[in-house]
């Protein structure tokens, strides 16, 4: 017959259990004293692996001092803290990180809570990469203003014409760092309104028009072309959109700008519009012929500062930040960004909208 201490550790192990099974996204498990796993609700099985059940402690975590852990959580009867990630079941396992807490329960049972803090990880890291290309990205033309107003100051004597050219690239490096700045600021504004839904009612068409007709000069000075097609099947109905004009304006200048940088000399820049009436959608396809892009490279161009060419890039003004905040804009309006290319013939960036009931 058990005695009130055994009734009562029964009833604590059955609550326990009853909490090990209501944690939806914390893994939660009863280990014994001799590091096997006897019970784990569903998270830890989904994280961990079906064969759990049964298993040694140290076959399913990895980091170094579990053991040393492990027993100090049994002697002290406190808590131990530990950062870990699982032993590897599948790829995306091995990507996670994992915060642990370890707690003694009776002379029999040690409880181990994790919880996944990957996303927090990833968006640290995030942060600290964004602080660091910042930092890069201002200092290289800080570092060349220095170096020729040191270089003016302590020369008495400097030609006309080579005091002008110093001139002239200080005053190419300070509009450099203006427009990363405004690059900065439009990327963290349209970041913190990425979830407001604009409502206004948009011509999309007007907005590409505009920034066609605005870029026009610049294109025949190149010997290019720009080539607006609309490929709807119902032309006579003007396409709306909810949306932000200012915004969708950035969109399209940026998307066709870099159409014209990285096309070949008297190409032609297609500008296409058509629609799927299947899921009410807008697609305005923006193609240029050129080197085209490396597939190692697309799904990575839409990060900040994330250039396939540094120099050439910056030589072109880039900052790194456009395709940034053509993305985050497009998501606002709740739209995709698609990029196709093949190398040495075209680029196509099609930006796909929902029309507006």
């Amino acid at each position: 017959m058990q005695d009130d201490s055994e009734v009562h550790n029964d009833i604590a192990k059955s609550q326990l259990r009853t909490l090990l099974g209501s944690l939806i996204d914390d893994v939660l498990l009863e280990i014994n004293h001799d590091m096997t796993i006897m019970h784990s609700n569903a998270a830890g099985i989904s994280l961990l692996g079906d064969d759990l059940i049964g298993s040694d402690l140290c076959q399913r975590l990895t980091y170094t001092d579990l053991k040393d852990d492990f027993h100090s959580a049994i002697a002290t009867k406190k808590i131990v803290e530990f950062t870990t990630t699982p032993s590897g079941f599948s790829v995306a396992n091995r990507f996670r990180q994992l915060r642990g807490r370890m707690l003694y329960l009776d002379e029999t049972t040690v409880i181990v809570l994790l919880m996944d803090m990957t996303l927090q990880h990833n968006l640290e890291k995030m942060r600290r990469d964004f602080i660091a290309n910042v930092s890069h990205e201002l200092r290289s033309p800080l570092t060349s203003l220095i170096g020729f107003v040191e270089t003016m100051q302590g020369s008495d004597d400097m030609e006309t014409q080579t005091r002008d050219r110093f001139l002239g690239i200080m005053a190419d490096e300070a509009k450099r760092m203006s427009r990363l700045i405004d690059d900065l600021m439009s990327l963290a504004k349209v970041e913190n309104e990425e979830h407001i839904a604009p409502m206004a009612r948009v011509f999309i068409e007007n907005i590409v028009q505009s920034v066609i007709v605005s870029l026009t000069r610049r294109v025949q000075e190149t010997g290019r072309e720009i080539i607006f097609t609309d490929r709807r099947n119902y032309t006579d109905q003007a396409p709306i959109i909810l949306g932000e004009t200012d915004a969708m304006t950035e969109v399209f200048h940026n998307l066709i700008d870099n159409a014209i940088k990285y096309s070949f000399p008297e190409s032609t820049i297609s500008v296409d519009m058509l629609t799927n009436n299947a899921n009410d959608t807008l697609t305005i396809n923006i193609t240029n012929h050129g080197e085209g892009i490396e597939e190692k490279h697309i799904p990575r161009l839409t990060e900040r500062f994330y250039r396939v060419d540094k120099g050439r890039s910056r030589q072109m003004g880039g900052t790194g930040l456009g395709l940034a905040i053509v993305k985050h804009i497009i998501n606002k309006h709740r739209g995709e960004l698609i990029i196709t290319s093949t190398l040495n013939e075209k680029t196509v960036f099609s930006v796909i909208l929902p029309l507006a009931q």
